[in-house]
């Protein structure tokens, strides 16, 4: 396929463009700089994109937005949340119907999160569920609504609803190692809230499956085939560094540190992956012990 990709210098974005290439695909890249070899220039803030980068493309995929763990949620980094993303979407979707029907984009893969959902107590959830009602819920709402323009004009879109990716290097496990390692492993709270997650192999694998699954259209949770309380979560991570976990961190020294994105910290998901059950996807590391396993290192972390 001749896919062209925004968001592709982040995390997720550099591994999956790798491996479509790896797969055959041919992929551009969306950059906000002058354009090098495979790429090619926008400004989503300003809502600029050349439609001819679009026209006669097979699939758009749109990972691109601010990370929402990178600093406390100040009202002024909330703009920047949400504009990212929105900004991007609407751009890439109002460019997509602006095309003639023949050189339209076959697919958006458009990337949203398990954040739709709110808290969800003990209640699993699929992509049925309507949205919650906290800070990135609404971001979730407005974001996957941008991209509507796409498939008002016959695009088929879906919604990545992605959980935390399981990596060394990703944003969940990255700033635990250090801490486990050291003997300082902790629940929150009680430890009883549900946890939203998938290995890395299998987001990969899943976002693969989902550009040539041309059957499978609207929402679809990226999430495990198992689920684990954050008590399961923090046992797991602690027998894998083979380091004691014996700690609690009380709600309100999350709230201290993290201010209003500890709320998200110690919310409860326990989100099911409807879609991609039902449509026979296969994951690698369906359980939390053999996704870290994979994410540490210790044993072959093959794709699906």
């Amino acid at each position: 396929m001749r896919i062209v990709m925004a968001g592709a210098s982040g995390f997720l974005g550099v591994r999956l463009a790798e491996r479509l290439r790896q797969s055959g695909h041919e992929i551009t890249r969306l950059v906000r700089k002058p354009a090098g070899v495979g790429e090619a220039t926008w400004s989503p803030s300003q809502g600029r994109l050349d439609p001819a980068v679009l026209a006669g493309v097979d699939a758009v995929i749109n990972l691109a937005g601010a990370n929402v763990g990178a600093r406390r949620w100040t009202a002024a980094y909330k703009n920047v949340l949400r504009a990212s993303r929105v900004d991007s979407t609407d751009t890439i979707a109002r460019t997509i119907a602006k095309l003639p029907a023949g050189e339209r984009p076959r697919t958006l893969l458009q990337s949203s999160a398990v954040g739709w959902y709110g808290d969800t107590g003990d209640q699993e959830v699929t992509e049925e569920a309507p949205a919650g009602n906290t800070f990135l819920a609404d971001i979730c709402r407005v974001w996957e609504a941008a991209a509507h323009p796409a498939e008002d004009a016959g695009t088929r879109v879906v919604p990545l609803r992605t959980a935390p990716v399981l990596d060394r290097q990703g944003s969940l496990l990255k700033p635990l190692l250090p801490l486990f390692k050291l003997g300082g492993g902790a629940r929150i709270g009680g430890g009883q809230q549900w946890m939203a997650w998938i290995a890395l192999a299998d987001w990969l694998g899943a976002a693969e499956f989902l550009l040539e699954r041309e059957d499978v259209a609207g929402p679809v949770n990226l999430v495990s085939a198992e689920q684990c309380t954050n008590l399961e979560f923090t046992r797991a991570l602690a027998r894998r560094l083979r380091r004691p976990a014996l700690l609690t961190v009380p709600g309100p020294m999350l709230d201290l540190v993290l201010g209003e994105l500890a709320g998200e910290a110690q919310r409860s998901q326990r989100v099911i992956p409807g879609v991609l059950r039902n449509a026979g996807f296969s994951w690698t590391y369906p359980d939390i012990g053999s996704a870290l396993g994979a994410a540490l290192g210790q044993q072959p972390a093959s794709t699906p």
